[in-house]
């Protein structure tokens, strides 16, 4: 660690970034395509001299986004974009040995989860990344004079996504943001992948219940539950879904689950999990039929997804810890669990997403930096894809250290599929 603390912070305990820095570590060797766009930001510096003010899970893969954008010039200040999401440890490291102003703690409050946001706002960003909008909330709502001096955004989760298209379609939208969770190597593998293994990491270590023969119910079929689904079948659970979208209650019901309304699953689920991006997916009127002993986890970024207010006036009062992250609520004698405080079970539980997964979409994020200093001048205030060629580099870059080498097509095929006087 380095002698003198110099960047700006507020953590837990600085004494903790020893191990910190050995978990970033192992986190990187699983990590290379990060690695790789770190080594060039080193030589080329595509980010110097540009603030960047970032709300982010603060664990150990977004540690080694954080060293890579500081290696490409950049000066960089991160917060909590969740109060159950930090690691301590690897805030301290990123303080102590890093040298990145981190605004970060465990278990931190609502008002102090909004001071860690506002002391990246002081900072006077010119390019945010959000996981789940509250930054560039923020900014909207509460400093409008700010948003001119910002370039660009990017985005990294479904539900920030969301809120983005709202603030466009509202004509409030201030910058161009690009939306990371759009590209296909961050959706199809962190979403349905990640999430989908670190979901059941987080209600595994929480409760240590069996999940064969259990009656899993998932709330949503997009990307994450579809991973959350999958595993949870592979697990020997009985999976119903939940969805709003026929086309992708079909999908589910082809996949080999059964597709209930949220009454149907209620009395018959023994665990819940949401994800969604939505507000009140249960309710007092399910919380009322659920069996006894059910056990309730979200996967999706807020814990909105719960109406956790009608739970805790069903309980009265009779809540109890029994468990680390579990909360059980006595609603009449009949108890129902809730892992988490109802936030990201895959975070609060948990670790979140495999190294290995996040660095696809972490090279996005990189990338993505890169490209909106360059073309900020060119985009207007709106949402964008990750343009296609850089989606298609991250998965290049995967492919070879993964030490994969894929065939190219014959100048007859490519004359092939660029003619339409070919046929039967």
């Amino acid at each position: 660690m380095t002698d003198t603390i110099t960047a700006a912070h507020d953590v837990t305990d600085l004494g903790l970034a020893t191990e910190g820095i050995r978990r970033i570590e192992w986190a990187e060797r699983e990590m290379p395509v990060l690695r790789l766009i770190r080594e060039r930001f080193e030589r080329e510096q595509p980010l110097a001299g540009i603030r960047i003010g970032a709300c982010l899970h603060v664990t150990t893969e977004t540690a080694n986004l954080m060293r890579t954008l500081k290696a490409g010039g950049a000066e960089v200040f991160l917060a909590a974009s969740n109060p159950l999401s930090t690691k301590d440890d690897v805030a301290a490291a990123l303080v102590a040995e890093y040298g990145i102003a981190t605004y970060a703690r465990r278990g931190e409050d609502r008002d102090t989860y909004y001071a860690h946001l506002n002391a990246i706002a002081d900072t006077r960003p010119q390019i945010t990344m959000d996981d789940g909008c509250d930054l560039v909330s923020l900014l909207h709502s509460e400093r409008p004079d700010q948003v001119k001096e910002v370039l660009a955004g990017t985005e990294e989760t479904t539900t920030g996504v969301i809120r983005l298209k709202a603030m466009a379609a509202d004509n409030a939208l201030g910058f161009p943001v690009v939306a990371v969770n759009e590209a296909q190597t961050k959706h199809l593998f962190d979403n349905r992948y990640g999430t989908g293994q670190s979901t059941i990491d987080g209600i595994l270590r929480a409760t240590n219940i069996l999940l064969a023969g259990r009656n899993v119910v998932v709330a949503g079929y997009g990307w994450v539950g579809k991973g959350i689904a999958s595993r949870m079948d592979g697990m020997g659970a009985h999976v119903a879904v939940i969805e709003v979208d026929p086309i992708r209650a079909l999908e589910a019901l082809m996949d080999g689950f059964r597709v209930m309304t949220v009454a149907e699953a209620a009395p018959w689920g023994q665990l819940f999990v949401t994800a969604t991006g939505n507000v009140n997916v249960f309710r007092r009127e399910h919380f009322a039929v659920m069996r006894e002993g059910a056990v309730m986890a979200n996967s999706g970024h807020f814990d909105a997804e719960l109406d956790l207010k009608a739970l805790r006036e069903m309980a009265e009062g009779h809540v109890r810890d029994a468990r680390e992250n579990v909360q059980e609520f006595d609603i009449g004698g009949r108890k129902i669990n809730l892992i988490a405080e109802g936030r990201l079970v895959n975070l609060g539980a948990a670790e979140g997403h495999p190294a290995a997964v996040m660095d696809m979409s972490f090279a996005n994020q990189a990338l993505s930096a890169e490209y909106v200093v360059q073309h900020h001048a060119e985009l207007t205030p709106q949402v964008y894809v990750v343009p296609e060629a850089i989606d298609a580099e991250v998965a290049r870059l995967k492919l070879a250290a993964l030490g994969i080498t894929l065939d190219e097509m014959t100048a007859e095929q490519k004359a092939y599929v660029s003619s339409w006087q070919h046929g039967t």
